[in-house]
């Protein structure tokens, strides 16, 4: 998002005549940047055999899928209803890893079926699948390799108390069912949570899937999960993926040729492919004044963006209507029946009813986490593709909300 001419905009779509045209509030995402941070992860690896597995769950629109698969990446999905979406979007099963936690064997049964390649994280569930397929249908095994790592415990899933992965402690028990059941193990994949800054958290994860690796002798890939930190203020501190991509690279090719072969090196980054190229715009119903806050309540609130009240998330906020207005502090609030705050003491050119703001970084785990609380709507979604503003998924309406209400005779 940039200013010209006084106006917000994006590929030189004047954002206030988008939500003119579509209403507020509204998602908008910047084809540009998706594929941007596509490219850029790519080339941070080119010398390895890279594959990008696009964690659908951050953002599981079909025109967004369509959109990775057309610049190649492929798929991680964690369920079978996110798997039916990829593949309605042109994803082939071989392109889609299956990446679910805590399902039920026939939720991995389902997976299979279409042809998608497993991704197991416990060991009741790989005896199951090795009873059932044996060495039939390859799969990969997600480790808990017990780091804390990322911005806070609450995005951080490779911790000793996490529900992801098998430990890696586990390790003889979990030989003991693969060699049993005569289980094809492919890959192997760690994922330790998001915003990890330090290249050196990667390595530490990869010694660990190293060591380990010497146990699998039919590997055909190694995922190293994402976690990549996207910037959430001005001048914020983000992960150096071209950095990663030489030590880790150099890492890993190391690891190939002890092993005895090139192996695959796959990611799975969600939030840092889309993350950035979100804009949630909503309008400014009231402005209300009280002895300590002036604040400013939107037409919007936590069923649409959860992220600031569930994990603390920081989202910078613009006035897109009156960008050279005085500055004036305010507080963000939202209309739902609950303290649902998008920001707390902002400093904002001056807003007035009826102002558009932005709320920034809002690509990733914002729509695909809104609900219908309070009976509310869900909002539209808008990309910005090749310089023209394209609806992808329309506000809904109350037939939406009646849709599936069966009503009895009382």
């Amino acid at each position: 998002m940039e200013i010209k001419n006084n106006a917000y905009q994006i590929q030189g779509v004047d954002l206030n005549k988008v939500v003119k045209e579509f209403g507020s509030p509204v998602y908008v995402y910047d084809a540009n940047k998706i594929i941007d941070q596509l490219n850029t992860l790519k080339n941070a690896f080119s010398k390895q055999k890279i594959k990008i597995k696009y964690a659908a769950k951050a953002l599981t629109n079909i025109s967004i899928l369509k959109l990775m698969k057309k610049h190649g990446a492929g798929v991680d999905v964690v369920s079978a209803q996110e798997a039916k979406l990829a593949l309605k979007a042109g994803f082939e099963p071989g392109d889609i890893l299956f990446t679910p936690n805590c399902v039920s064997f026939e939720e991995i049964q389902q997976g299979v079926e279409m042809g998608l390649t497993i991704n197991i994280d416990n060991i009741s569930i790989l005896e199951q699948f090795g009873h059932k397929y044996h060495n039939s249908v390859p799969c990969c095994i997600r480790l808990n390799p017990h780091i804390m790592a990322g911005g806070n415990s609450k995005i951080s899933t490779g911790h000793v108390d996490s529900k992801f992965g098998i430990s890696i402690y586990q390790l003889p028990h979990l030989l003991r069912v693969i060699k049993t059941n005569q289980i094809n193990v492919i890959g192997l994949h760690m994922h330790t949570g998001s915003d990890i800054l330090d290249a050196e958290v990667f390595l530490k994860v990869a010694d660990i899937l190293y060591g380990v690796a010497r146990d699998f002798p039919n590997l055909e890939f190694i995922d190293f999960g994402s976690g990549f930190k996207v910037g959430y203020k001005e001048n914020d501190i983000t992960t150096n993926v071209h950095d990663l991509g030489i030590k880790l690279g150099k890492s890993f090719d190391k690891f190939c040729e002890s092993y005895g072969r090139k192996l695959e090196m796959w990611f799975e980054p969600g939030k840092y492919l889309v993350s950035e190229s979100g804009y949630f715009l909503v309008k400014s119903n009231v402005i209300k004044t009280t002895p300590a806050t002036v604040f400013v309540g939107v037409d919007s609130g936590m069923n649409h963006l959860l992220r600031p009240m569930m994990y603390d998330a920081y989202h910078e906020i613009v006035n897109i209507s009156n960008p050279k207005g005085t500055q004036r502090v305010y507080t963000i609030v939202g209309y739902i029946c609950e303290t649902d705050t998008f920001g707390w003491d902002r400093k904002l050119n001056e807003v007035r009813e009826g102002d558009i703001l932005a709320i920034k970084n809002a690509g990733a785990y914002g729509f695909s986490m809104a609900s219908n609380y309070n009976s509310r709507y869900r909002p539209a979604e808008v990309l910005i593709y090749e310089g023209k503003a394209h609806l992808i998924r329309e506000r809904e309406t109350m037939d939406d909300i009646l849709r599936n209400q069966v009503e009895i005779d009382i």
